[in-house]
């Protein structure tokens, strides 16, 4: 996804580059120095790292900071000579496309790296490298980067989108996958052991033998999925500090998670699909909280009905246990995400959907991704409500749910301003003609057309069977009104209410009266002045 850049990112940039030209005209910049010199430098500075590890191994640990330090020089600098050839000297390149200014970009960087200090010391044979794509655009485009942050895996020089998670871990996951390392064999309990340190979700299979048609949908399964690292074990002692609860004979599959529903094994038949499913539905934790680098596989589940909490942090402390309590009872069916409601980058998006979007109070909701509903809790969030809530989600007996502003005192209005509530009444209800104006506060020609209303308003204010109305379509929302585009005139008959006639907003002032006239006016009431 993309992120916009802020004004003063641009003038940043400005300034930026106004340096770079007038440092450019004196003499290369050490940093353009180090872009063309070749990759063999870079091996010879990560040797040297690996000479300084060597020595601090021998007096201590490394800081975390020295840590991310090494890491982030693991990771090759691509510029635009260079791009090209580390894409083709090796079998195997993820590439980071990032712009400087892009938060999520900076968001991902230090999981890259970490990500790369993994593989490496893994042995993996994949080159991580990152560009980036402002200062370099052509190699960029040449690579396809299209938007920020972009990751692409090069195989002998084709690429192929990048598909899993965004933690180092997730990073790692997939890369082991995509290049021939779809399942780790664990053969002892030292080795379950240090295994359990290393990863926090993952999926094992136990067989007696590693071959057979069970076995082969295993691996098919674990080649297929882009998220979950897998491992294989036959040691029946080795296999129950992975997981417990595992029989002593058979096989088995069951997927293991850092949190208190840590346990769930697989009951049906050891068959791709079936298997696939069963890890789609049962990877996320009870509660899952939304970010930035897990919203794609969030977004993307295939469990359509999604309960949202809003909550400040300290607040949603004392939730957090009693909700796992309730998600618990929904397991598979409904899936429970919480966004800290001081996250305007998250939080705000989903809020406006309810016209919510300065509530600093906890906020509970839904959404049924399958018809495209959405739904509020409108009592306090409390378990007990959100559990009652959830039941009635699940069995599709809640009302949806249609944002509203206050109801407004329209007394001695020319003009009634409608509101989510109140379109019943003013609109569908009335007994009399209604002609609407639909617009938005955004909408470019919606106060040209507003002005035309207010003057239309003023011809026909002695007829009494019409009402001229307003409402601002992006604070109300009302089944039976769904409009596109702003600003639409809708003129709707006193005897068919729902079918209501559009009104070109291109058309003349004199033309929206006939349109008007042709439907309400009579000889008896017509007004005697001509616009």
């Amino acid at each position: 996804m993309i992120l916009g850049k802020p004004i003063w990112r641009f003038a940043l940039l400005a300034l930026t580059i106004l340096l770079l030209l007038s440092l450019a005209i004196s003499e290369p910049t050490e940093k353009e120095i180090f872009d063309d010199e070749d990759s063999e430098g870079i091996e010879e500075l990560l040797a040297v790292d690996d000479e300084a590890e060597q020595e601090q191994e021998t007096h201590g640990k490394f800081s975390d900071a020295e840590v991310l330090t090494k890491a982030q020089r693991i990771v090759l600098e691509l510029n635009s000579d260079s791009a090209k050839r580390v894409i083709e000297q090796n079998e195997y390149v993820l590439v980071l496309g990032y712009a400087p200014w892009c938060a999520r970009s900076a968001e991902l960087m230090p999981q890259f790296a970490e990500a790369a200090n993994t593989l490496k010391a893994l042995g993996s044979s994949v080159v991580l490298a990152k560009l980036d794509a402002e200062r370099y655009p052509k190699a960029a485009s040449g690579l396809e980067i299209k938007g920020f942050p972009t990751l692409l895996l090069f195989v002998n020089g084709t690429s192929q989108a990048y598909t899993g998670g965004y933690s180092a871990e997730e990073i790692v996951i997939w890369a082991r996958k995509k290049t021939g390392v779809p399942v780790i064999r664990v053969n002892s309990v030292t080795e379950a052991e240090e295994f359990l340190k290393k990863h926090h979700m993952f999926a094992v299979g136990v067989f007696e033998k590693f071959e057979g048609p069970v076995y082969e949908e295993f691996v098919k399964t674990a080649t297929a999925d882009n998220e979950v690292q897998f491992v294989e074990v036959s040691n029946i002692e080795a296999a129950r500090v992975l997981y417990p609860d595992i029989e002593s004979s058979g096989f088995f599959l069951g997927i293991v998670k850092s949190e208190p529903e840590r346990y769930a094994g697989y009951e049906g038949a050891f068959e791709m699909e079936k298997l696939l499913q069963f890890l789609d539905h049962n990877k996320f934790p009870l509660v899952t909280k939304l970010t930035e680098l897990n919203s794609v596989r969030v977004y993307s589940s295939p469990i359509k009905l999604q309960l949202f909490v809003f909550a400040k942090a300290e607040d949603f402390k004392d939730l957090h246990e009693p909700l796992q309590d309730v998600a618990r009872k929904f397991k598979s069916k409904i899936m429970f995400i919480y966004i800290d409601i001081a996250d305007e980058n998250l939080a705000k998006p989903f809020l406006t959907l309810y016209g919510l979007e300065d509530s600093e109070d906890t906020v509970v909701a839904a959404f049924d991704n399958q018809i495209s509903s959405k739904y509020l809790l409108q009592t306090d969030a409390t378990p007990a409500n959100i559990e009652d809530f959830s039941s009635k989600f699940l069995q599709g007996s809640l009302s949806p749910y249609f944002k509203s502003q206050p109801v407004p005192d329209n007394k001695e209005a020319s003009i009634q301003v409608v509101v989510g509530k109140t379109f019943d009444d003013i609109v569908l209800n009335s007994p009399k003609n209604v002609f609407l104006e639909v617009h938005t506060p955004w909408c470019i020609n919606c106060e040209t057309i507003s002005k035309q209303v207010e003057k239309l308003a003023n011809h026909f204010k002695d007829l009494n069977n019409l009402v001229f109305a307003r409402i601002d379509a992006s604070a109300n929302e009302h089944p039976k009104l769904q409009v596109v585009d702003y600003p639409t005139l809708l003129f709707y008959p006193a005897s068919d209410k729902a079918n209501p006639i559009k009104v070109s907003a291109k058309s003349s002032l004199k033309n929206m009266a006939k349109v008007i006239s042709k439907h309400v006016r009579s000889s008896d009431d017509a007004p005697k002045d001509e616009l």
